[in-house]
């Protein structure tokens, strides 16, 4: 089957979709920012995207294509971050990349590997 490739982020959307398209990735799951009379107010639409909200949003993202989670014999999730925990323990291939030293710890405790892209 088909690769799906997403980024899954805790950033804005008005900042990371310019570099999901400049990288040619047709999926972006993102902070939405909430707007009122085209304002931005400090808020978040719906679900953040951050920690275990990244798993709602995947999921949700996924169920809209007809796709769960299962649908796929492989899955791969890089992060740098400690706080994408929830969401390396869930696919098949975590990858920790120049991670937080928590991150890094786990990481090396459970064996996942650790890369450096610096």
């Amino acid at each position: 089957s088909d690769a799906i490739v997403a980024i899954v982020t805790a950033t804005n959307s008005f900042v990371t979709g310019p570099i999901a398209r400049h990288f040619g990735i047709p999926h972006l799951i993102a902070t939405i920012p909430a707007q009122e009379n085209g304002e931005f107010t400090g808020k978040v639409r719906g679900e953040p995207a951050f920690r275990g909200g990244k798993i709602v949003r995947v999921d949700a993202w996924l169920e809209s294509m007809g796709l769960h989670r299962g649908s796929f014999a492989r899955s791969w999730f890089y992060s740098d971050s400690h706080n994408d925990l929830p969401l390396l323990e869930q696919v098949t291939h975590p990858i920790a990349v120049d991670p937080d030293s928590t991150l890094e710890e786990h990481a090396r405790r459970v064996g996942w590997p650790v890369i450096s892209l610096r």
